[in-house]
């Protein structure tokens, strides 16, 4: 067993976010030059936001090496303290670096369209026979799963976990602001060097300060505005509504037998359930858009429509609705759609968004958010909306936004005839296109 090697100099990467990003531990180096890691080059951090925000290129291989430099930083502050072991260094450390590596291309959207899992291809990607599993192995048999273990949340460590998933982590102390950065807001910024220094180890997860509570309270709303101006912007929703009808065409016509003059290839795996590692590997967004050119020229006029607006960015129209409005008039809806020559399996969606921006603890919940704590200067622990009426006023509180997609060009159209018309009514009810 080679194990892992101090490297004779260390290697640096200039980051726009953290200025520098060190790398000392052999291990750590050879995992972010494996191809399952650098395959996050071409897979962007963010989707669809690009067509948003333009500066938001960003790749998941950055906000990996970023997660990297934040938990190799959060171990720093640990070192020598009650409750934190050394011999963990290493595998909090891989972790951060491959926390992301089964995210695909357009992630979210393929995973909804075709079923499919980031989380299992994560895994998959650690333990079996991938080059990201023959540099873990070099630090015993067992290592890989540990690793699978911290990212999955099952490790016995619980605070291993919390170093990487919880409500304050490394995570989501890099996205938060290399997002911002990239989207050019001032939504996400932080003291995240003051939150760094507070934070120390206990048994069951990294806690703050008491005296870094307002350091906290400003990522807490950070998260929240993020979420609402950035994550759920109504225009990277509509290319999300857009992207995700593609995807289902592709499959819809694929099964329905249709000849594609462009051969869905690197596709046929997801819709039959059936891909390979391989080749989910070899799929990135660089892939997918090829096709999307390609399929610009295809005979479906549904699908050919669906590329051009998505490559042009000619994006779908919303308006908010309401639940009354889905009882009493979405079957009209659906029906003037048709008749006006729109097929409304494609051409009107309904999409909902939601976020918790902090939570307290519920016990017996499926998905038990441990909350942050307060360290007190006599070692008690405080949870932070009991000591923060600003967290507490948003604690437990879920958001959520509804609105229905649409082709604008129906509502230029509007007027025409009858049935244009009406639809206009009917959308101009929900409150404005």
């Amino acid at each position: 067993m080679q194990g892992n090697r101090i490297l004779p100099e260390e290697k640096v990467f200039k980051d726009p976010v953290h200025r520098y990003i060190h790398v000392r531990d052999e291990l750590i180096w050879d995992l972010i030059g494996t191809r399952e890691v650098q395959r996050l080059r071409r897979i962007r951090q963010l989707g669809t936001t690009f067509l948003t925000f333009h500066g938001a290129e960003h790749t998941r291989f950055n906000h990996s090496l970023g997660v990297y430099e934040i938990m190799r930083r959060i171990i720093d502050v640990f070192q020598g303290r009650p409750n934190w072991d050394e011999n963990e260094r290493l595998l909090c450390l891989a972790a951060a670096v491959l926390h992301d590596i089964g995210h695909g291309p357009f992630s979210h959207s393929f995973e909804k369209v075709y079923d499919t899992d980031h989380e299992a291809w994560t895994r998959r990607i650690i333990l079996e026979d991938t080059e990201v599993n023959a540099v873990l192995r070099r630090m015993g048999d067992d290592f890989p799963e540990k690793v699978a273990e911290v990212i999955e949340k099952t490790y016995d460590n619980k605070l291993v976990v919390s170093m990487i998933s919880s409500q304050i982590d490394a995570d989501r102390m890099d996205y938060l602001q290399r997002d911002a950065f990239y989207t050019g807001v001032s939504y996400g910024h932080f003291d995240m060097e003051r939150i760094l220094r507070v934070m120390r180890p206990t048994e069951e997860q990294a806690v703050i300060k008491y005296t870094g509570m307002h350091a906290v309270e400003d990522y807490i709303m950070s998260r929240y505005q993020m979420y609402w101006q950035v994550y759920f912007h109504p225009v990277t929703r509509s290319a999300e509504v857009i992207l995700s009808k593609l995807l289902h065409r592709v499959k819809d016509l694929y099964e329905k037998g249709y000849e594609f003059q462009t051969p869905p290839r690197h596709f046929i795996g997801f819709i039959n359930n059936e891909i390979t590692l391989e080749e989910y590997i070899k799929l990135d967004e660089s892939v997918t858009m090829y096709y999307f050119q390609m399929w610009q020229e295809e005979e479906d006029a549904i699908l050919q429509d669906l590329c051009r607006r998505f490559l042009d960015r000619r994006l779908f129209e919303h308006v908010e609705f309401d639940q009354h409005f889905v009882m009493n008039q979405w079957s009209e809806l659906r029906q003037l759609f048709i008749d006006a020559g729109f097929d409304p399996d494609y051409y009107l969606v309904i999409d909902f968004s939601s976020d918790l921006p902090y939570d307290f603890y519920r016990p017996g919940e499926e998905e038990e958010r441990m909350p942050i704590h307060l360290l007190t200067s006599d070692d008690r622990l405080r949870e932070l909306s009991r000591e923060s009426e600003l967290v507490e006023a948003i604690s437990g509180k879920k958001r959520t936004d509804q609105k229905v997609y649409f082709p604008k060009e129906l509502l230029k159209a509007a007027g025409s005839d009858a049935t244009k018309q009406r639809i206009q009514e009917i959308l101009m009810d929900r409150g404005g296109a």
